[in-house]
């Protein structure tokens, strides 16, 4: 620690006076500054510190310069994020940008050059891919901002459109629709380019996340309490960082998205926060009239030891034409993307007064502003109350069931509703409130269309309403928890149908492993691979490929299989099941225990990379949890070895009762460098489901955390 500490660049710093930083052991800083322009620097100075390598690949993601880095392995990213235009709306957020806002921005962008200027070594990433350091800008942050915003309807429409021209597809657009499918892993057979661009976004364009709020009735401290664990990629460094703020106006402690600076779950002291996709529709796909009239503008892409390439990307008065790209050359006629990223909104000031916000009208204030991404987000207060509101801002659509994924120009567009015209939630009678990316329920409005299965808030609901009281040791076990209910059912049924065909000496083990589960995808379980392995061969059986493969591209592949499975005729299933099992035998003498198949593998972005990426992979460990289980480790429908991408990935759990009662994890660690004490240390506490304690009191860190820095202003700060 001492040794990682000592690379901070102390001196010189754009500061009016001194600010000093305490560290824990796991290298979590507490930030002391006698202003909000002194705090945002340290921040920056803080977030590059620890993550510099990690933003300047998503720097050149967001800005679609990763061909110039990584050659011509990343034409396909620069081409997709250039043509969805994805920082189109930052020059007009800037102008219109509330003065304290971009002060406290430009602040932040001086603390991060502060130490790309100055520190005395530059992040392996930079040695690795030839990256010429190069000092950051508030429009640099903005487009940051943009890029975590994007649609998770995107990836469904890249994987599916090309099933628009099956002569089932009516019937099959309206079956994904009706089920609640959005769970399963990424693409098992992505290619480089696009395994690459989920890994550096940290997934957040396909967020998921479990969030809860109880409150002081329903606590057995008498505070409310607050529950925060987000899904996105699992990918080393962690997609967030842990950090403890003190300013005058600003007091602070929570998860931060590197080179984003505000807080975007966490506490202050009077109320905390956080929350969960609302997998909001905020982009239709445009079928363009014929004859309307487009526009153009060329772009050169960068290309690492390759020629330059021209990219012409047409324009459409609702957006840029993707049907030039190739994920969507299946369309047959002119296809636009109308985001309302595209516009104008101002997420900084949103989060920056959610931050510093001290009650529940502050808090549902603050999103007035708001656009992108959607959320569910939670609230909860001091004096034991709980809140819900939904942060987004949409087209007001009429039709919940659109008939087409292709849309006509007008379509709700023209009168958007924001987060004050949608319904919130306050001190609800049954004393708690959950989000899990589940489907709105009537009278809410139309807010999308591709929703994740109602089985975790189910769960949520069950745990959270059945003991009287909740201490913060039974969140903690809700958050490790990995039983899924539904695949009880499921297996009920599937053993009921294995009597009518009789035992068979080869699957005896499969058999009585099948018998014996309790539901859970404990690692150590024989049931769950037993349960997993014949699903998967029973699918096979009766599920043609091209069904499957489009089941699986609206990562709706296990309940629109199940559906499929439950249709089929008891003769034809009984002869699938009786192939099914002798396969799935097999499968399971092979296998030993659902981690011996299910695997949590950690990884730097540069192990994608042929060859080299070896040396980037720090972790291959058996994984507990499954695609709908509250600690998720997502994965697609496979009888092979395969590892989680996507889950749980950091914890954060509250007590209002006490200031300095909030518990962190991160899996994996807090630092990006490779070599650090604090690079994977935290893996072995997620492991055992334990947390780290941070404080809100400054007191209590300067005494606790055994680490000091003072960062030191320059003589022309």
């Amino acid at each position: 620690m001492e040794q990682r500490l000592a690379m901070l660049p102390l001196e010189g710093a754009p500061l009016s006076r001194a600010v000093a930083i305490s560290w824990n052991d796991y290298q979590v800083p507490f930030i002391e500054a006698d202003s909000e322009e002194d705090l945002a620097v340290a921040l920056g100075v803080v977030h590059a510190h620890l993550r510099l390598g990690q933003i300047e690949l998503t720097r050149r993601l967001a800005l679609g310069r990763i061909s110039e880095v990584v050659g011509r392995r990343g034409i396909d990213i620069d081409r997709l994020v250039r043509t969805f235009d994805i920082a189109r709306a930052v020059p007009q957020i800037l102008e219109t940008m509330p003065v304290k806002t971009r002060n406290w921005l430009e602040s932040f962008v001086r603390g991060i050059n502060h130490v790309v200027d100055r520190a005395p070594e530059r992040p392996r990433e930079f040695s690795l891919l030839n990256i010429a350091a190069a000092r950051f800008s508030v429009s640099d942050i903005v487009t940051l901002g943009r890029l975590i915003a994007a649609d998770v309807n995107w990836l469904v429409w890249m994987r599916l459109l090309k099933y628009r021209n099956d002569p089932d597809w009516p019937r099959l657009w309206r079956r994904l629709l009706l089920h609640d499918l959005l769970s399963v892993s990424s693409d098992r057979n992505a290619g480089f380019a696009s395994g690459l661009m989920e890994a550096l976004t940290g997934s957040a364009i396909r967020s998921g996340s479990n969030s809860l709020a109880v409150a002081a009735a329903k606590s057995q401290t008498g505070g409310a309490l607050i529950a925060n664990d987000p899904h996105l990629s699992i990918i080393l460094p962690n997609p967030w960082l842990l950090a403890c703020v003190k300013s005058p106006s600003l007091h602070a402690v929570g998860l931060m998205i590197p080179g984003l600076p505000f807080i975007a779950i966490g506490r202050n002291p009077w109320i905390a926060w956080g929350g969960a996709s609302l997998h909001a529709a905020s982009s239709d796909l445009i079928a363009v009239p014929p004859g309307t009239e487009l526009s153009e503008r060329v772009e050169t892409i960068g290309v690492r030891g390759a020629r330059d390439t021209t990219l012409r990307i047409r324009q459409s008065p609702w957006g840029p034409v993707v049907s030039d790209l190739p994920q969507f050359r299946s369309y047959n006629g002119v296809l636009a993307l109308r985001w309302t990223g595209h516009s104008s909104s101002d997420e900084f000031s949103a989060m920056l007064q959610v931050g510093a916000a001290r009650n529940w009208d502050e808090f549902r204030r603050a999103f007035d502003d708001y656009a992108v991404p959607g959320l569910e987000m939670n609230f909860a207060h001091i004096h034991g109350h709980i809140g819900q509101v939904a942060a987004v801002k949409l087209p007001r659509r009429t039709e919940a069931e659109p008939a087409d994924i292709v849309s006509a120009p007008e379509s709700g567009w023209e009168t958007p509703m924001k987060s004050a015209d949608l319904p919130a939630r306050f001190d609800p009678p049954q004393g708690f409130l959950a989000s899990a990316n589940a489907r709105p329920k009537a009278p809410f409005p139309i807010v999308g269309f591709h929703f994740s299965p109602p089985n975790r808030l189910l769960r949520l609901n069950h745990l959270l309403g059945s003991p009287p009281k909740l201490a913060v040791s039974d969140l903690m076990r809700i958050q490790s928890d990995v039983h899924l209910a539904e695949a009880l059912t499921e297996r009920d049924l599937l053993v009921s149908w294995l009597r009518e065909i009789g035992p068979q000496s080869r699957a005896e083990a499969l058999w009585e492993a099948l018998g014996n589960w309790d539901g859970n995808y404990d690692w150590q379980s024989k049931g769950a691979l037993a349960f997993e392995v014949l699903f998967f061969h029973l699918a096979r059986e009766l599920v043609p490929a091209r069904r499957h493969s489009a089941y699986d591209a609206a990562w709706g592949t296990r309940a629109l299989l199940w559906s499929d499975i439950l249709a089929v005729e008891p003769d034809a299933r009984r002869g699938a099941l009786n192939r099914a099992v002798i396969k799935a035998a097999r499968d399971f003498k092979r296998g030993g225990n659902w981690g011996r198949r299910h695997r949590l593998v950690l990884a730097h972005p540069l192990g994608l990379i042929p060859v080299l990426g070896r040396g980037y992979r720090f972790a291959d460990l058996p994984a507990s949890g499954a695609s709908e289980t509250l600690m998720k480790t997502a994965h697609g429908l496979t009888n092979r070895r395969h590892s989680a991408r996507y889950g749980s990935v950091a914890r954060h759990i509250s007590d209002l009762a006490d200031p300095d009662a909030n518990y962190f994890a991160l899996l994996g660690g807090q630092d990006g460098r490779f070599g650090s004490s604090s690079f994977i240390d935290q893996l072995a506490l997620w492991r055992r489901s334990e947390y780290i304690q941070l404080p809100l009191r400054p007191e209590t860190a300067r005494n606790n955390f055994r680490h000091h820095t003072l960062l030191i202003p320059g003589r022309h700060s």
